[in-house]
């Protein structure tokens, strides 16, 4: 490999036998909601230690589904962190719901006990928690938190595949009523385009498949009205278009396998930056390991005082570019999009948030990186932060 070639802050990485496994799919009798789908569903509840797992067409969908089966609607209230993707807060929307934001550490980006704490009240329907890059948000504190207004917890695990807390893996749903994952290529593991609802409730799984398919029932058991023909369907409730295909399926089943292989290099990865990050006055390593939670690092972020090197993020992040390397915020808070202020959020009203976003930086990370890339990395970014080398 060349060492300018450029370095996105993430990419997929899909060798021969996930291309081999593509093409049985295509030569197959299915391409889109076959068998496949199923072998996927099965395989990702065993791996995250789940009763069932719901595939879906993107990971936004997943959220919206989930947030539709916990019965989300115009009356309730969905608490979300103020640092996430917009996602998290418009599938709330979707089903007419307000989005009220929780502040974070601004250390950490991550939602806490206590900032959840001063949001909820007699309306809070779910609480989205993120485990934002990767790292475990305080799941048992919110779970506590919710249960005191009888709110359902709906992880949005979208960062998270593969990782794990003191109390378990992340999407075995045993602190939550449903985790939602996403399959985006700069993921852990890709579909292409695809997302998962992971849940512990066979009804929940029930209402979830219901919904990604037009709200159709099949079930002989569950129709209103007598059937009237030898193949018939009811459409029982609003439902939509959000299924998943058996080609992506057979991608996902072949990545899945190296789930293992791909969180390990990552956390090697994030070794090396953290070693060669750690002399570095200024720059601060967002994650480090933990002896209660081990990170799925689906992202590298680091928290730069850029004030102090006398660089702006847009100029050290065209620097960077310039060279190579390209990075990326994770996230600008969502109440500072003009959709949300227009219904009445502001930034200024979540100062965590802001001291997170505005020092944030998401460095490149992804399995096919190298340790000479690391150190390219650490090398270029101390350049365009005017530090000698």
């Amino acid at each position: 490999m060349p060492a300018d070639r450029f370095l996105p802050y993430g990419r997929q990485l899909i060798e021969d036998d996930d291309v081999e496994a593509v093409v049985r799919a295509l030569r197959g009798d299915y391409l889109t909601t076959g068998p496949l789908v199923s072998e996927f569903e099965a395989a990702l509840a065993a791996r995250v230690g789940a009763a069932h797992a719901v595939a879906m067409a993107n990971g936004t969908a997943a959220l919206h589904a989930a947030y539709a089966a916990a019965g989300v609607g115009p009356d309730d209230e969905v608490v979300v962190p103020a640092i996430t993707f917009l996602a998290t807060a418009n599938a709330a929307r979707f089903l007419g719901a307000r989005v009220v934001f929780a502040d974070v550490d601004p250390t950490t980006g991550l939602l806490t006990a206590e900032t959840l704490a001063a949001k909820l009240g007699p309306k809070t329907k779910v609480v989205a928690p993120v485990h934002l890059a990767g790292a475990c948000v305080p799941l048992d504190a919110i779970a506590e938190q919710a249960s005191r207004v009888g709110a359902s917890v709906i992880e949005d695990a979208a960062h998270a595949l593969g990782a794990r807390d003191g109390a378990g893996l992340i999407g075995d749903c045993r602190r939550s009523r449903m985790t939602m994952f996403s399959f985006h290529p700069v993921k852990h593991v890709t579909t292409g385009e695809g997302g998962a609802i992971t849940t512990n409730d066979a009804e929940l799984a029930r209402k979830l498949r219901v919904f990604r398919s037009h709200g159709m029932v099949h079930e002989l058991e569950r129709f209103e009205y007598a059937p009237t023909t030898p193949w018939y369907y009811e459409q029982q409730e609003l439902g939509y278009n959000y299924r998943i295909t058996d080609v992506q399926c057979a991608l996902g089943l072949s990545q899945l396998g190296k789930l293992d292989r791909f969180l390990a290099r990552r956390r090697e990865l994030a070794a090396l930056y953290d070693r060669a990050l750690s002399t570095i006055s200024g720059v601060v390593p967002v994650t480090r390991g933990a002896a209660t939670a081990s990170s799925a690092y689906h992202l590298y972020a680091v928290l730069i005082d850029f004030p102090r090197f006398g660089r702006t993020r847009a100029q050290v992040m065209q620097a960077l570019r310039e060279r190579g390397i390209g990075t990326q915020v994770h996230y600008p808070p969502v109440p500072s999009q003009p959709y949300y202020r227009r219904l009445g959020d502001a930034p200024e009203h979540y100062p965590g948030a802001l001291s997170y976003a505005e020092c944030t930086l998401s460095l490149p990370l992804f399995p096919a990186m190298q340790g000479d890339d690391v150190a390219r990395v650490v090398a270029e970014l101390c350049a365009a932060l005017g530090l000698a080398p």
